[in-house]
């Protein structure tokens, strides 16, 4: 039984799908957040720029 376990701990099979699927949904976590966070900030800089531009620009 503790060399089935041995055994079972070395085989390596598979193994990189799994990891391959956890790096892919890590990195695609990553992406979706830094996409809200700096669609947000780039939506404020744009709105701040517009309201500059405003007062600047005769209408």
């Amino acid at each position: 039984m503790i060399n089935l376990l041995k055994a079972f701990g070395r085989d390596e099979s598979g193994a990189s799908a799994a990891e391959y699927a956890l790096i892919l949904g890590i990195i695609g976590t990553t992406i979706a957040v830094a996409s809200v966070t700096l669609g947000d900030a780039i939506g404020a800089v744009m709105t701040r720029a517009a309201g500059q531009m405003a007062t600047i620009l005769p209408a």
